[in-house]
Parts: C-alpha cells; sequence; structure tokens
C-alpha cells in the first residue's frame, strides 16, 4: 500500500490568489475545480480539511475506505486535554463538532466529485451521510444518525456597554468605519473587505455589496454614523497614492496602500479587545448583535433576511430567539390571554 503525505502549498500570483495544491494529481484537481465554484476563504478551507484528512488517513484518494473514514472521525474526537476535560458548548473532549462536520462534509464533497470523474478508480463515497436507524416499532427512521451531531447553539451578541467600549477603543476611523458597517449595518468581515470605492452611495446612505455569501449580490441601508466615520477615514487617513479600488486598506509599513486583509482585520480586532477589557469580541458576533438589535426595535424579519442576505429565513429566525423582547412580549401576551379564560367561569358563578 502506498503512503501519501498531503502538503499544502499556496501559489500566488503578485498578491492574488492563483492555486493551491496538495501534491496528488486527484486532490489538485478538485481544488482547481472548487476555486472556479467557490468563494476564497470556502477553497483555503476544503483545502485545509483535506490537508488534515489525508495527513491523519495517510493513503492516497483511491484507497481510502468507510474504515478509515471513521478512524479519522475517532482521532479527531480524541481528548485534547484529559479523559474528563470537554467543552460545555458541545461535549466534546476533543475537536469541536461543527470542526469535524465541516471537514467531513469537505471528504464528502471530494469523493463525490471523484466518483462522478469515473477515472479516478473510487466507485462510490467512503463517507456515509448517515448511519441507519430503526424506530422502536422496528420502522426505520427519515435520515438516519448522523455522523456527528452538532449543537445548536445561539450566538453570542455585546451588550451596549461591550459595544461601546469596543468602538472606544479603536483607534482609526478606518477601523471605526469597519466596525460600524458590521454592527450597524450588519456586513459579515469578508463584504467590508471586499467593498470598493464604486459601492458606495453616499448621497442615499447605502452600499452595494458584490461579493455577498454564495455568490448574492445586494444592496443595504447603513446608518449615517458609518458614513461618517466612512467619510473622515477617506479624508484623513486612506493613502492617495493607493490604486486598489478596495475602501479599506493598509495605513502603514511596507503594506501601505495595499488592500487590507481578514488577518490584519483580526489583529485590529485582538488589539481593540484587549484594551477594552472584552474576553471576546468578534465580527460575526458584531453581525449578530446589529440583527439581534434590529429585530428588538420591531424590524420585520423578512426584512432583516434581505438586509442580512440570507438565502433562506430559516437563518433569520435565530434573531427571534436571540431578541429577548420579543420571546417576552408573546409569553405575556399569550399568558394573560390564558389566565383571562381561566378567571372566566369562576366569576361567573361568584354573580
Amino acid at each position: 500500500m502506498d503512503a501519501f503525505v498531503p502538503c499544502l502549498t499556496v501559489h500566488r500570483d503578485g498578491p492574488e490568489l492563483a492555486a493551491i495544491t496538495l501534491g496528488h494529481p486527484l486532490l489538485d484537481d478538485y481544488l482547481a475545480f472548487v476555486a472556479a465554484r467557490a468563494r476564497t476563504n470556502t477553497w483555503l478551507a476544503v483545502a485545509s480539511d483535506l490537508k488534515v484528512f489525508f495527513g491523519v488517513v495517510g493513503k492516497p484518494p483511491a484507497q481510502v475506505s468507510t474504515a478509515d473514514v471513521f478512524a479519522f472521525l475517532s482521532a479527531q474526537r480524541a481528548p485534547r486535554r484529559g479523559e474528563r476535560v470537554v467543552r460545555l458548548d458541545d461535549g466534546e473532549a476533543g475537536l469541536a463538532a461543527r470542526t469535524i462536520a465541516r471537514r467531513l462534509s469537505s471528504v464528502r464533497g471530494l469523493y463525490a466529485y471523484l466518483a462522478a470523474r469515473g477515472d479516478a478508480g473510487v466507485a462510490g463515497n467512503p463517507v456515509p451521510g448517515s448511519l441507519a436507524a430503526r424506530r422502536p416499532s422496528g420502522r426505520r427512521g427519515n435520515g438516519g444518525v448522523p455522523l456527528i451531531r452538532t449543537p445548536r447553539t445561539l450566538p453570542r451578541v455585546l451588550s451596549p456597554g461591550e459595544a461601546g467600549a469596543l468602538i472606544g477603543a479603536l483607534r482609526t476611523h478606518r477601523d471605526r468605519a469597519m466596525v460600524a458597517a458590521m454592527l450597524l449595518g450588519g456586513l459579515r468581515r469578508c463584504e467590508v473587505l471586499g467593498l470598493r470605492l464604486e459601492d458606495v452611495n453616499t448621497g442615499e446612505r447605502r452600499l452595494f455589496l458584490a461579493e455577498g455569501k454564495g455568490g448574492r449580490q445586494r444592496v443595504v441601508p447603513v446608518s449615517g454614523r458609518f458614513f461618517a466615520s466612512l467619510g473622515a477615514y477617506l479624508e484623513q487617513e486612506r493613502p492617495a497614492t493607493s490604486t486598489t479600488t478596495r475602501v479599506f486598506v493598509v495605513l502603514k509599513g511596507a503594506r501601505r496602500g495595499a488592500p487590507l486583509s481578514a488577518s490584519g482585520v483580526d489583529e485590529i480586532f485582538d488589539g481593540a479587545r484587549a484594551r477594552a477589557g472584552l474576553v471576546r469580541a468578534t465580527c460575526h458576533q458584531l453581525r449578530h448583535t446589529c440583527f439581534t438589535r434590529l429585530r428588538e426595535a420591531g424590524m420585520a424579519l423578512e426584512a432583516i433576511q434581505a438586509q442580512a442576505g440570507h438565502a433562506s429565513i430559516d437563518s433569520t429566525r435565530i434573531y427571534l430567539h436571540l431578541a429577548s423582547d420579543w420571546l417576552e412580549k408573546e409569553y405575556l401576551r399569550a399568558a394573560e390571554a390564558i389566565e383571562a379564560q381561566a378567571a372566566g367561569p369562576a366569576d361567573g358563578a361568584m354573580q
């Protein structure tokens, strides 16, 4: 049996990502296939997942069996900090359940591609979608048991005080504009970094998002506070020598004037979070905070869906659970109706 050790190599053409390879023709072909159909972050994530999988399995793609997949699953779930130490979020002692599920999804996608090709020596997908299950009656259940059961946890949002502390810890108009885009407009980090100068409509206070998740474009309104910070950044901080059309660029150093990267944004957040004394504050947390506050203010769920760029309103309904005032009002209204019905006959009997 041939051993295979993947080697992830990122090939660049200047600042642009040109290719990602793992050192095996079938894997490299699949990554080229993914590159033509997915965003860069997805491309990188799939490459990383496949590197981890084949690094553990140690076999070329055509020799991988379902038994190897289960062995990989066991290795990923192995305790990292002792048998008795588990995360409260998902009860896992090893990697997070969502991380393992994503890696299995990447491997499943690879083998669906290889099986469809017909020339890779792969007849079927070694990654089962689920395990067959039977109901107590003996009939099979719908869908079976998933290989990884991921918890349905609610995202965390920042309190007004935490949001204010984070904003106060930012040092530039650029950084305040980026945070305002997430906190007041609900933009994703990739959407903020993808903004171009021509996408900004200051007169109507709207942004055209050309690089939304899943390739979906949309136009969204954003608060005037964002445009005030953006205007100050463009007038006072953005290098006049910058040739990129990207709105947000590096302000100093060797890359001054070049488009700001995701790692650059993370570095900015790390510093601001430490100065503000916050344990946790992420870009996506700002997005969740935005939509939670909009829902609490009475914004319709369909409008939040359009603002967020969700393909399905099912993704938007989570903000009903995060907006505690909505649940409280619905409960009190229903409870008052129940109490009125229960009190009715008793009141009538006393008359």
